[in-house]
């Protein structure tokens, strides 16, 4: 598997009028995401406070952080990740755009989870008091952020069976198909081109429960049965149709269409 190329990443303005509106979020234009009402277009842009860019392998949030602010993810890759204290890391969930982030530090005194990015990434950020405003101002907001916590528990949930029930190609084979979907649904070929994959092993084996050196023999194996390819950083599919029937998935592994704050 190769070393990920990271994509080359653009600085903006500081200037807030650099900064894309949510009228024009290029998001709103992917049949992955719900179309939103102007009422409610018109309060997430009131309490968007500003966007933030950040470099590959740098922490938006840190594990115990007390004063995050609320993300939307509007490019890039990130992930949620916990540690123990010896430093082994078990990774909860990776993020794509669109992904509403920092909803589990907001019931807690503190994020009980950190968020790393894997890419250059961009977020677009709100003050923690968000929360609430959506819920009291818009009762179709609410219910949209209540949609998009059952969703990030749901994958992480998936998350569980495969490190308690299922065996390392049941995983891997899980992992790529799931993450390919949900990455080839942000692209206008719907992934027919392959799609942007910045993992490396060492993401995938803490992510999935194993070690480096078996999730280095495992997609090799799987790479050899002609199932997928990585290369160049872009993740392929060869054959989804045996690759899902390893994985044994519930569905398809098409990411529902979802609303976006």
């Amino acid at each position: 598997m190769e070393t990920p190329k990271p994509a080359a990443f653009e600085p903006s303005a500081e200037r807030l009028d650099s900064e894309t509106g949510c009228r024009q979020c290029p998001l709103r234009s992917l049949p992955l995401f719900v179309e939103p009402s102007g009422e409610e277009l018109e309060l997430v842009q009131s309490l968007k406070q500003r966007e933030r860019r950040m470099a590959a392998g740098e922490s938006l949030i840190h594990e115990g952080q007390t004063d995050a602010p609320l993300y939307t993810l509007l490019q890039g890759w990130a992930f949620r990740y916990k540690t123990l204290s010896d430093g082994r890391r078990q990774i909860l969930s990776f993020l794509l755009a669109g992904d509403f982030i920092g909803v589990q530090q907001k019931m807690g005194d503190a994020a009980a989870h950190g968020v790393d990015t894997l890419t250059d990434a961009l977020f677009c950020v709100f003050h923690r008091d968000a929360l609430w405003e959506l819920h009291r101002k818009s009762p179709m907001m609410g219910f949209n952020i209540t949609w998009l916590t059952a969703h990030e528990e749901s994958m992480v949930d998936d998350t569980l069976l495969s490190v308690g029930r299922r065996s390392a190609e049941e995983r891997i084979a899980s992992l790529l198909i799931l993450l390919f979907k949900r990455a080839a649904a942000l692209q206008a070929d719907t992934g027919a081109g392959g799609v942007a994959f910045p993992l490396t092993q060492q993401h995938i084996a803490d992510g999935l429960g194993l070690s480096l050196v078996h999730t280095n023999k495992t997609l090799r194996k799987l790479e050899r049965r002609g199932l997928h390819q990585i290369s160049n950083g872009r993740l392929y599919l060869r054959d989804l149709k045996s690759m899902a029937r390893l994985a044994d998935l519930y569905g398809d592994g098409r990411p529902a269409s979802r609303p976006l704050v």
